[in-house]
């Protein structure tokens, strides 16, 4: 039988995946929905088209750390409760309960997690994510290209365990088909660039 502490872990780490701080944020400052700008999603990338760096910012500090936050506090609980956790927190939000089950992409979060499950494989994604980011300006190319890399960095610096790496592939799975509309508009070549200019007036 499965432990208590496995299923309360999870339940935890969903429900703080699912605060959906890209949308606090700006209401919090005055911009309004973020979900009614650019893609409609409320991560740190449509918060940008705000015209708020700031907003930004906090937002990707804040959906990483609640996937760091999540592993740390089920870390105390053995490697069941954390690998339930890790998943956990990413699907709260890419399906957080607050909005009806319509979230984010996942990538901040799932980064936070894997620098909290194994510190070298996080930053070797976000590395990946920030050089594909920087050559070709798509963000949605840039999770899609560190989200299918993340197992091979895994496998490569030394996290070979079948529970971890079962814990990587399944959420690089879901960070892949949570960008299945951007793999379309990727194909189309109507997929929006990342811009860091201020919004116009």
């Amino acid at each position: 039988m499965t432990d208590p502490l496995v299923y309360a872990t999870a339940l935890l780490a969903y429900l703080l995946g699912s605060i959906p701080f890209g949308l606090v944020l700006t209401r919090l400052a005055g911009r309004g929905d973020v979900r009614k700008i650019g893609s409609g999603n409320i991560g740190a990338t449509n918060v940008l088209r705000t015209g708020s760096k700031g907003l930004a910012a906090a937002t990707l500090g804040f959906d990483i750390g609640k996937g760091v936050a999540a592993v740390l506090i089920a870390w105390q609980f053995g490697p069941d409760a954390t690998g339930a956790a890790a998943l956990c927190v990413v699907l709260g939000h890419l399906f957080p309960v607050w909005l009806n089950f319509k979230g984010g992409k996942g990538v901040a979060t799932a980064a936070g997690v894997f620098l909290a499950y194994a510190w070298p494989v996080g930053l070797a994604a976000i590395l990946t994510w920030i050089l594909v980011a920087a050559i070709w300006r798509y963000s949605s190319l840039a999770a899609l290209v560190a989200a299918v890399s993340s197992p091979a960095w895994a496998w490569l610096l030394g996290l070979r365990d079948g529970e971890s790496m079962a814990i990587v592939v399944l959420i690089a799975l879901l960070i892949v088909l949570r960008h299945h509309a951007n793999i379309r508009r990727l194909i189309d070549g109507t997929e929006s660039k990342i811009s860091f200019g201020k919004k116009p007036a």
